[in-house]
């Protein structure tokens, strides 16, 4: 398999790189800074400088030739500014899947975020409230393309060690965690996983293991 990952250098990429890399696969990671390079590679992953917020969807589509899939993984990050979240969380996730079509790249998966609906919800904070619009108009634009998407919206993320224990299930889900480890193994399972193409995934710790949780959710409507 041949992924081309946006956002390459964030904590869950990297994860996502080094699972691919260990069972042979080909891993690109898009990345703004040149000196990320070097921390892709030595996880047996290729990278690539493309600074989404910047470049036309035609040059995008140049990185994305031959891809058997392509992941948005980026983030404008917590302190960014509201524009930051428009320009990267909304507008460079809808540049993907338009450099997607023009490659040819026909699955597309998506890391967004449980809890999309709170945005308006009384003392959210206004920097968290424009992320969950971001993502919010992400997902709509995303699901007018004609992709194979898979959308996974994760609980809140930790740095513990993975358990390979989780809940997944369609919305809504109780509001959880999870370590990034095990958000890392679920999308690699989607990515072998056709029939999760069309659904929207949310992810919290929980009891299943990842297959376990996958033939579960996709057994249901």
């Amino acid at each position: 398999m041949h992924v081309v990952i946006a956002g390459g250098h964030g904590q869950i990429a990297r994860r996502l790189e080094r699972l691919l890399a260990e069972r042979g696969d080909t891993a690109i990671g898009l990345i703004r800074k040149p000196e990320q390079a070097h921390d892709l590679e030595s996880l047996g992953a290729r990278a690539v400088v493309c600074d989404l917020e910047w470049a036309p969807a035609a040059e995008l589509a140049g990185h994305l030739h031959g891809a058997d899939a392509v992941l948005f993984a980026a983030g404008a990050g917590p302190a960014s500014g509201s524009a930051r979240k428009e320009s990267v969380d909304r507008a460079a996730a809808v540049l993907l899947a338009d450099a997607a079509g023009l490659a040819g790249v026909g699955r597309y998966l998506m890391i967004s975020s449980m809890g999309l609906d709170r945005a308006d919800d009384p003392g959210m904070h206004p920097e968290f409230a424009a992320y969950l619009r971001a993502k919010a108009l992400a997902e709509e634009e995303l699901r007018r393309r004609d992709l194979s998407w898979t959308i996974l919206r994760p609980g809140r993320l930790t740095d513990e060690q993975g358990s390979g224990l989780v809940h997944l299930a369609a919305p809504p889900l109780p509001a959880g965690s999870v370590p990034r480890d095990d958000v890392a193994q679920v999308l690699l399972a989607l990515l072998d996983t056709p029939a999760s193409a069309g659904r929207t995934l949310e992810l919290t710790s929980g009891g299943e293991t990842v297959s376990e949780a996958l033939r579960a959710v996709l057994s249901t409507a």
